[in-house]
């Protein structure tokens, strides 16, 4: 069943994002050589509590962290640890919380130190295609104009998407209905409605975007070894466009 959500429940939902984006760009600034994933995990939690929020990855079907931490072949579900992160390692940040009944959730990818060329260029690419797959985020259209615009970009720059994973709606659940794949065919699938809240996640790879999940049962890694990137946003549906929440106040004063 798909929730559509009222203003005020919008409000609150934008709130919650807003405590995700400053959790993560907080941690970008802390991803250095040298430092573990188990510390930004804490970093995370401590910040998160002290918003007034409570992390919502932690408990979610037993996972013990509050931050997922995916670095370099890991596409989504990477689990903090004590190994120290290395000079030219890539690394993806997801991360969502609970505030108010309402959960919150975006990732991103940012660079160990410097790394290389290719490394940044395929990050470049999936961010940007996040950011095509918002624009296709209108009412009138249908959840496969999302997949499509991020698998065009994707695939026109020589890259897979992950088929494995998909992106959701988001509300009082952390995962709720329609599901919201990073491929599709234009005119196809559920049509998106006012009111609506989807978290749109490319996962982009570099080779093959088939998938190995390790023996925790959480980790899925590429099964060729190669890099992949993830980028995300919680992003509501109105009659004037896309609203990034967190990130932006609602397109023309829009009122639901």
């Amino acid at each position: 069943m798909i929730f559509c959500k009222t203003w005020s429940e919008l409000r609150t939902m934008d709130r919650a994002n807003r405590v995700v984006l400053d959790v993560l760009f907080r941690l970008k600034e802390k991803v250095v050589p040298g430092v573990t994933t188990l510390e930004l995990d804490q970093m995370a939690e401590e910040w998160t509590r002290k918003a007034g929020a409570q992390p919502a990855f932690k408990g979610y079907r037993g996972y013990a962290h509050a931050l997922c931490a995916s670095p370099n072949d890991v596409i989504v579900h990477g689990i903090p640890s004590r190994a120290p992160l290395r000079e030219g390692d890539i690394l993806g940040l997801d991360y969502g919380v609970l505030f108010d009944g309402f959960y919150g959730d975006a990732a991103m990818t940012v660079p160990v130190g410097r790394i290389a060329a290719e490394a940044r260029r395929l990050m470049e690419v999936t961010e940007r295609s996040l950011q095509l797959a918002i624009q296709e985020t209108r009412l009138g259209n249908r959840v496969q104009d999302i997949g499509w615009a991020v698998q065009r970009h994707a695939e026109e720059n020589g890259y897979s998407v992950v088929i494995d994973f998909t992106g959701h709606g988001i509300g009082r659940r952390l995962h709720e209905d329609p599901q919201v794949p990073n491929y599709g065919k234009p005119g196809f699938g559920e049509k998106l409605e006012e009111g609506m809240v989807l978290a749109i996640e490319p996962m982009v790879c570099a080779g093959s975007s088939e998938v190995s999940v390790d023996d925790d049962q959480w980790t899925a890694r590429t099964h060729d070894g190669s890099l992949s990137a993830h980028f995300e946003r919680s992003v509501a549906l109105t009659p004037e466009g896309p609203w990034i929440l967190g990130e932006s106040p609602p397109p023309g004063g829009a009122r639901l």
